[in-house]
């Protein structure tokens, strides 16, 4: 179990990709706060060739926004049995579940946690998270958490030199 293993990232989104603050406008729309640095974590690894999906229990057109500016093509919201997506997933990837990261925050996660190779807790994450993850992130889920993730995984797959080169 290691990132150097990673080929294929599954992101939970609230609390995770996000603050975990779901605003409300008067209208009852719903709106998130994402970070742009983890939207580049995200890029980075898909340059990279390592395909990154997003996981959701919560229906939120602002998370399918924010998948498709990210060009994000595995996005799927409004899951209830999130184990059984993520196993979807990686058949669909053609991988086994020890060449995937899964990164959550909260109880609904650990199952996918359990299947994964690399389970990733974000710092702020429930305890029981955070106990059950390979690794744990110095940075709260939605304030660049994903992107040390990215980076640690990139690192670790010998990737990260030459996807920095590029913006030199």
């Amino acid at each position: 179990m290691s990132a150097d293993n990673v080929h294929f990232v599954v992101c939970d989104v609230d609390g995770t990709l996000t603050d975990g603050v779901i605003g409300i406008n008067d209208r009852g729309e719903e709106f998130k706060n994402f970070s742009v640095v983890d939207g580049m974590g995200i890029r980075l690894l898909m340059d990279a060739g390592i395909e990154v999906a997003l996981l959701s229990a919560r229906r939120c057109p602002a998370v399918d926004h924010r998948a498709r500016g990210l060009g994000i093509r595995l996005c799927q919201t409004g899951i209830s049995r999130k184990k059984e997506h993520l196993e979807d997933l990686i058949r669909g990837q053609e991988l086994e579940p020890d060449q995937v990261c899964y990164i959550g925050d909260d109880v609904n996660d650990l199952p996918c946690l359990g299947l994964v190779g690399f389970p990733v807790a974000v710092a702020n994450a429930h305890a029981e998270v955070r106990k059950r993850a390979e690794y744990v992130t110095s940075a709260d889920g939605g304030q660049g958490a994903v992107r040390e993730v990215a980076e640690l995984v990139l690192e670790a797959r010998g990737f990260l030199k030459s996807v920095l080169e590029k913006f030199s």
